[in-house]
């Protein structure tokens, strides 16, 4: 893999009334640009979400640079070294993606204010509590945004409440108020977010109608969950996001050699 230049800044936040910064990378390719944006958005691993691992997305990253694209990874609120504390409302799943967006739109607005990023080709993108992110933020119009990548998105809880339930109602709502469209990619062993709950969401979400494509991949390794991650998931998610990207008029040649 080609080693990407990076950049960590401090993005200035003030999200329920607290002054922070959120702890965010950036990936560019060579030049000025404007380069068209991907806001690429993290999980969330057990425990305190501060001794979290800065996220970097080495995989997505490189795939994304190497076409002309900014890549933005925000650490949310609470989340390894950004300030604030995260609020586990899991139970919530609703209030929780429109929170962890909060964060995302911060990070939004500092970066479309810079000379390299082009504010009319914008595309949401997330992992897990990162996917529930994008699909939150989206459901919101945000001048630029063309379309949401959905990588196995959701939030589940460890406490006794129907958390399946609550994250197929905040999908449905989310579906009546999103303008652009979405592709979600959801494998059939995923520790996380079955088959089956995978398939209520986007029934939910469409019936509510929003547009989504629904690519539900089959097993993968010993977990779907973790398939963006690992290159050997490109060829599984690269070719439907690249008809995806297409069909919203962002760009897909590679720019760049490895």
């Amino acid at each position: 893999m080609m080693t990407l230049p990076e950049q960590v800044v401090a993005v200035p936040a003030n999200i329920g009334g607290a002054q922070i910064t959120l702890q965010t990378t950036i990936y560019k390719p060579p030049g000025a640009g404007p380069f068209p944006v991907l806001f690429m958005n993290h999980g969330k691993d057990g425990g305190d979400a501060h001794l979290q691992k800065r996220a970097t997305f080495p995989v997505i990253s490189q795939e994304f640079v190497k076409r002309g694209y900014a890549v933005v990874i925000p650490m949310r609120m609470g989340f390894a070294g950004s300030g604030g504390t995260y609020i586990n409302s899991h139970c919530e799943a609703k209030d929780n993606g429109e929170q962890q967006a909060n964060s995302l739109f911060f990070a939004m607005q500092y970066v479309m204010k810079q000379p390299w990023a082009d504010q009319d080709h914008v595309i949401l993108a997330g992992q897990s509590h990162g996917g529930l992110t994008a699909m939150a933020a989206g459901s919101h119009e945000i001048h630029g945004v063309r379309g949401i990548i959905n990588f196995a998105g959701g939030v589940n809880s460890r406490s006794h409440c129907d958390w399946q339930a609550a994250l197929v109602d905040a999908f449905r709502q989310w579906g009546a108020t999103t303008k652009v469209p979405s592709i979600w990619f959801y494998g059939a062993n995923d520790k996380h977010f079955g088959p089956q709950l995978a398939s209520e969401m986007y029934q939910a979400y469409t019936g509510a109608g929003g547009k989504a494509q629904l690519v539900a991949y089959g097993p993968f390794k010993k977990d779907a969950h973790g398939m963006s991650a690992s290159p050997d998931g490109v060829s599984i998610w690269w070719p439907d996001t690249e008809r995806f990207l297409k069909s919203v008029g962002m760009p897909t040649e590679v720019k760049t050699k490895e």
